[in-house]
């Protein structure tokens, strides 16, 4: 069966560090870090204090203030950004193109302050307090479940869920739709917002987030010898995904290539990957086959780089695997030393990051990256952004389960 090529027409962005595309896009290539003081709540109590957020929303600059209101910011992150989306393609849905037209999100945890909302009026009032919006507000799917509604996109609808790999296994499955056949267009990526007491205080239990509380613009550092775990983050990147001839016939600007995807499992631990990495290198190695691509010819790896002590030297040890002498020329970008890990979130805005480091010709540099830790000696664009033309870009995402993603990104070309 010949497979269709799959383009990247459209892009959208809310993050800590923009409530916009270019904004987001604008502070990443400076080095800005997004991550601040915890403003949702007061964290007093907990042990890390700090959080990337995102800044001055306002859902009712999106959405009517009466539906804003039925959803959890997730959901809301979600529907801005499907909007300017489909507003950066200059694609209209309606008639056949909103029936071949779907929405694959990923999602990691859905609504979970409005659990913990619910959860305290019942323990206040009883069973007379819980909301009858209650189910619809806090289930996952509901974030591409608005989107359709809101954009009119009649097409295969579903929410992936798979920890911290959702965003790029949403993006990689919306691709073999559209490989396949099966759809026109996708739109994809991945959406979170969890920073919330009960969130904060499981990964506080955990040891896994960092405690450098005085310091929040540098708490997050991927691959550095003094990390001392994630930042948490959140906010939504979405991807409009074409195939190709669909495209031309409406003369779209093409942004970028989706030629590979690899899925793969630890078969391991529910929280930690094998020490030789050996899963995240089957994901990445699973895309570069399906795309036909040498390891030679990947320019950049936008890692999923955690700044966790163990996912910085695996994901370091499956690039050495995978890419033998080549990984110490590719350039390696952690897009979470500015913004975070935003669970869910991360493989979209991070796919999206993909995309225009290879339509600009710009690679993010890695900050917070003072002295290399242990085994961590590739070339993590540590000294700034790098501008030079970038031809492929492998986008990396691992979660809790034991579950990878790889989505290879290449520079169009007719």
């Amino acid at each position: 069966m010949h497979r269709k090529r799959v383009v990247v027409t459209g892009l959208s962005a809310i993050t800590p560090i923009g409530n916009d595309l270019e904004t987001s896009w604008t502070n990443l290539l400076a080095g800005t870090s997004g991550v601040a003081p915890i403003t949702r709540f007061d964290a007093a109590d907990f042990a890390t204090t700090i959080a990337a957020e995102v800044k001055g929303w306002d859902a009712t600059a999106h959405i009517p203030m009466k539906q804003a209101r039925r959803m959890e910011i997730f959901t809301q992150y979600a529907v801005a950004c499907a909007q300017a989306l489909l507003a950066h393609a200059g694609l209209e849905l309606d008639g056949e193109t909103a029936a071949r037209t779907g929405t694959i999100l990923g999602c990691g945890l859905g609504g979970l302050e409005t659990i913990e909302n619910q959860h305290a009026k019942y323990m206040e009032g009883g069973a007379r307090r819980v909301s009858p919006f209650f189910i619809p507000i806090v289930i996952g799917n509901m974030a591409p479940g608005q989107v359709a509604i809101f954009t009119g996109a009649k097409g295969p609808n579903l929410a992936i869920t798979s920890a911290c790999a959702s965003g790029t296994h949403g993006i990689g499955y919306a691709f073999t739709e559209i490989a396949m056949g099966r759809a026109d267009a996708m739109i994809t990526g991945g959406v979170e917002s969890t920073i919330s007491p009960l969130a904060v205080g499981g990964f506080c239990a955990m040891k896994a987030m960092s405690t450098r509380n005085d310091e929040p613009a540098r708490a997050s550092r991927p691959f550095d010898k003094d990390r001392d775990g994630f930042v948490m983050g959140e906010g939504c990147g979405m991807l409009l995904l074409e195939e190709l001839e669909h495209a031309r016939r409406r003369s779209a600007t093409i942004y970028g290539e989706v030629v590979g995807f690899g899925a793969s499992a630890d078969a391991f631990h529910m929280t930690a990957p094998p020490e030789d990495g050996a899963g995240m290198a089957l994901a990445m190695s699973a895309a570069l086959r399906e795309a036909g691509v040498a390891p030679a010819e990947v320019d950049c790896i936008n890692a999923h780089a955690t700044s966790t002590y163990l996912n910085d030297l695996c994901e370091t040890r499956a690039i050495k695997s995978v890419f033998g002498a080549h990984a110490k020329r590719v350039s390696v970008t952690a897009n979470k030393s500015m913004i975070g890990h935003l669970l869910g979130a991360a493989g979209g805005v991070e796919g999206v990051f993909s995309v225009l480091s290879l339509y600009h010709g710009a690679i993010p540099g890695t900050v917070n990256l003072d002295n290399p830790g242990d085994e961590c000696d590739l070339d993590y664009t540590a000294q700034g952004t790098v501008r030079r033309r970038v031809d492929y870009v492998l986008s990396n995402s691992f979660g809790f389960g034991g579950t990878n993603g790889s989505v290879l990104f290449k520079r169009f070309e007719d």
